[in-house]
């Protein structure tokens, strides 16, 4: 059984939806990031959804795009990110560490080796945003010979086609999104209509459903639990956090002021969006 699997089970026996964070690599700092997302595993994540730093996002809303540009004016690199999840694997060896990263990235260090980097790094999935899942049969080889699991984005206006491949090729999890757009937009804070989002993935079987996008209340995981979903996703206000204890313009470095405030906020965050997933 894959982390995510063992996970998902061991929260269902609870009447616990999952949340799950997703963090940025290296912002601004490799040792930043450590910090950060231990400090919201501790919190009570249930998983990790890790970024890797690239120059054009194009799935992802100005909160994220500033990480992004962060890390990479910090001299992050892809090894680097690859050392950040060696660390976070080394200390939470049950835990599932899911990557989203540009295909760029992996044509460049070459498909195979790409997934082979980051399995042994300890990622269990690796989600490629710009890759549909019309596109992904190449993909799909390389991860398999690893032992890393797929995953697929399920829009929310898909054509039975399309979520009958995302359910068909998506291993650790479906991950699903209530509307169109980037992330972070300000249209985030809408719930309207989840249960149709989840139910419409569901009838095609396939892997457990996070929902993604524009999670970033308490009310947001409670709803998409509510709504089927095995969990949530939440990203661009986690972002936030971070930005508002960072210093430092592009093309200068970032630098955290003060990463005990950072780490008492993000905690907090991070406790309240748990305890939304358990059921009352």
């Amino acid at each position: 059984m894959s982390r995510y699997t063992t996970t998902f089970a061991a929260l269902k026996k609870k009447n616990e939806g999952a949340f799950v964070p997703f963090i940025m690599l290296c912002d601004p700092t490799p040792a930043d990031s450590i910090e950060i997302i231990t400090a919201a595993v501790e919190a009570g994540a249930d998983a990790l959804e890790l970024g890797v730093p690239f120059s054009d996002p194009v799935a992802d809303g100005p909160a994220i795009q500033r990480a992004h540009v962060r890390a990479l004016d910090g001299g992050s690199t892809v090894q680097d990110a690859l050392d950040v999840v060696r660390d976070i694997r080394a200390r939470y060896p049950e835990l599932p560490i899911g990557m989203l990263i540009y295909a760029n990235v992996a044509y460049v260090r070459g498909v195979d080796c790409f997934y082979r980097e980051f399995a042994e790094a300890g990622a269990d999935s690796i989600l490629l945003p710009d890759v549909p899942v019309r596109e992904g049969r190449p993909f799909d080889a390389a991860a398999a010979e690893a032992g890393i699991e797929t995953i697929y984005i399920a829009p929310a206006k898909a054509s039975p086609a399309t979520l009958e491949g995302v359910a068909q090729h998506s291993k650790g999890y479906i991950y699903a999104i209530s509307r169109d757009g980037v992330t972070g937009t300000e249209r985030e804070s809408s719930v309207d209509g989840l249960r149709d989002v989840v139910d419409n993935i569901n009838s095609y079987g396939g892997a457990d459903v996070l929902l993604g996008f524009g999670i970033s209340s308490p009310e947001h995981v409670r709803a998409a639990i509510e709504a089927g979903a095995s969990g949530a996703i939440s990203g661009s206000a986690i972002t936030r956090i971070i930005d508002a204890h960072t210093e430092g313009e592009h093309p200068n470095p970032g630098r955290i002021t003060d990463m005990g405030a950072l780490k008492n906020e993000l905690g907090s965050f991070v406790k309240a969006m748990k305890q939304a997933t358990i059921a009352s």
